[in-house]
């Protein structure tokens, strides 16, 4: 049982899916949460007294600076955007749009808190990436799994560098995980049913993730002293 009583932690993208799963597992386990998104109106009805709610917007670097004033013991960085296409068929603006949110953001994220993490000698980071990535080739992925990949190098990088502070970097690799943005994808098709068989059909466990499956791992990984610089695979067998 892990148990983060006396912890902060902080999520990004925490207004619906597995961001909001993950806000309140953690608070679950013991932990003070800020819960930030773009979407306000979203977050509401998160608040307790363990969880505030927070707007932030992961690609203004000055208010992500702004976290170095927070105590934070836990980053969950779980914001991201999903392009599809392949190379031939992903714009400039795209991939530099993915680019911002799926890696900057992240790399922006890690740099606020790091100092303090540092100095109260630890803390968590876990970094969202995806089975599409350096993990797995997933067609009509390229500018998602650029990025993706891309989150595992930092992830291993800021590992290396900060080991010795006793702050853990670790990156978690989910399959298909049935959350609001994957369902505005199936509809986006034209042809739901289809579309949902087919994502169904290539997890070998015989069925999509949930939000909360991704979240009881973001706890594990706030709470694990003993691991850092992995990628955590949770795919339903995917990668297999």
């Amino acid at each position: 049982m892990i148990d983060l009583t006396g912890k902060t932690a902080l999520v990004t993208a925490a207004a619906q899916g597995i961001g909001r799963a993950s806000v309140l597992a953690l608070a679950a386990a013991g932990a003070r949460v800020i819960a930030t998104d773009i979407d306000e109106a979203r977050l509401e009805g998160l608040a307790s007294d363990r969880i505030e709610t927070r707007r932030l917007d992961v690609l203004d670097p000055a208010a992500v600076a702004a976290l170095a004033d927070e105590t934070i013991d836990i980053l969950f960085n779980c914001a991201g955007v999903v392009h599809g296409g392949t190379a031939l068929e992903t714009s400039d603006a795209d991939l530099d749009f993915a680019w911002r949110l799926n890696v900057m953001a992240q790399v922006h994220t890690c740099q606020a808190v790091l100092p303090g993490m540092a100095a109260r000698g630890g803390g968590a980071i876990i970094n969202m990436s995806s089975i599409a990535s350096s993990v797995k080739g997933v067609p009509n992925r390229f500018a998602y799994s650029v990025t993706k990949a891309a989150v595992l190098g930092l992830t291993k990088s800021i590992a290396a560098d900060f080991v010795d502070k006793n702050i853990r970097v670790t990156a978690i690799c989910p399959g298909t995980v049935d959350t609001p943005s994957l369902q505005e994808r199936l509809g986006a098709g034209g042809d739901y049913q289809s579309t949902r068989a087919a994502f169904v059909a290539r997890q070998p466990i015989g069925r999509l993730g949930t939000p909360e499956e991704i979240a009881d791992l973001v706890v594990y990984l706030a709470g694990a002293t003993y691991t850092t610089g992995q990628a955590h695979v949770i795919d339903g067998g995917w990668g297999i």
